[in-house]
């Protein structure tokens, strides 16, 4: 049954892909097919990231409210655009490379996971399920630390300045760079290369710490490079469009209600498909029938929000 849905799934993001690629099209066919499939391939490479690494994150810490956007990065990636406004100026950051903008956004956010997730899951630890715990904990600490600092560059810089860092610290599918795509797309093909060799552990590691070790799972280094897989995927996807707290969350759940079961193999191929058929879908609405009046991540996390709060409440009624 779930992949006889997982089918639907792919024949939805095909009817969406053409429907992006076609609808409204005119003038030179070669130039429009290939301006909006760069733009079609961005968005794609966005929402499986975005889906993939909700679904890793939730099934470690064994909850479908959390989001990677926890851990910070979404916090981080504001300061670091903030803090290159601040040093270069308004104009000194529009005249900068994509790609520079891109790697250091990418290289400061692995580097403060690994970072992170090194320190915290190598010590040993005698108390059962702490890791993870304290991982989360120190990720909103440090989370809310990035906040108080951009909002400290905020207020020093230029308002002028200002516009240009609250501008780029936002999310915008509209303003993918088609010059980053090929070095997005190897990064996060191997982190889903990775995902998918992990599939079947990931079904253990979803039971549990003790249940994992009992069956003969390495459960730190499986963590460990699971949180990696997640970090690569979540810095690449908010290098390239910015911060998006919500979606994943909107996606995963949409998932597993459609797709009720635990295996992996069929949750990670289907929570990509629906999340790019989310995103594609409603970036041709808004394009073609709505002229752009509302952006898409308004939107995206608007409902997002809703769910969120659905979640909070349906799970406090029990």
């Amino acid at each position: 049954m779930v992949e006889r849905r997982l089918i639907y799934a792919l024949l939805l993001f095909v009817v969406c892909a053409v429907a992006f690629l076609t609808v409204n099209a005119r003038g030179n066919w070669e130039f429009v097919l290939w301006f909006r499939g760069t733009k079609l391939l961005g968005i794609s490479l966005v929402a499986i990231a975005i889906a993939v690494s909700t679904v890793l994150f939730q099934t470690l810490t064994k909850n479908r409210i959390l989001t990677p956007s926890l851990m910070g990065f979404d916090a981080l990636y504001a300061l670091l655009q903030t803090a290159l406004v601040f040093f270069l100026g308004g104009l000194g950051f529009a005249q900068l490379a994509p790609q520079v903008s891109f790697f250091t956004s990418f290289f400061f956010m692995m580097l403060a996971s690994l970072a992170l997730f090194g320190t915290l899951l190598g010590q040993s630890q005698q108390a059962r399920g702490e890791d993870m715990h304290r991982l989360l904990l120190t990720g909103i600490i440090f989370g809310v630390l990035f906040r108080s600092v951009t909002s400290f560059f905020q207020r020093l810089i230029d308002p002028n300045d200002f516009v240009v860092a609250a501008t780029s610290s936002m999310a915008s599918f509209n303003s993918i760079n088609g010059d980053l795509l090929l070095v997005s797309s190897v990064i996060m093909a191997l982190g889903l290369i990775a995902a998918w060799y992990l599939r079947f552990d990931l079904d253990v590691l979803a039971l549990g710490r003790d249940a994992a070790i009992n069956l003969g799972i390495n459960y730190k280094q499986r963590v460990y490079v699971t949180l990696v897989i997640i970090a690569s995927l979540v810095s690449v996807s908010t290098a390239l469009v910015g911060p998006v707290a919500f979606f994943g969350l909107l996606v995963s759940n949409l998932t597993y209600h459609l797709f009720p079961t635990h295996r992996h193999a069929i949750l990670l191929p289907a929570a990509s498909l629906l999340s790019a058929c989310v995103l594609i879908g409603g970036q041709t609405i808004l394009e073609q029938l709505l002229n752009f009046s509302t952006p898409l991540s308004v939107i995206v996390e608007f409902l997002g929000g809703v769910t969120f709060l659905l979640l909070i409440l349906k799970g406090r009624s029990r």
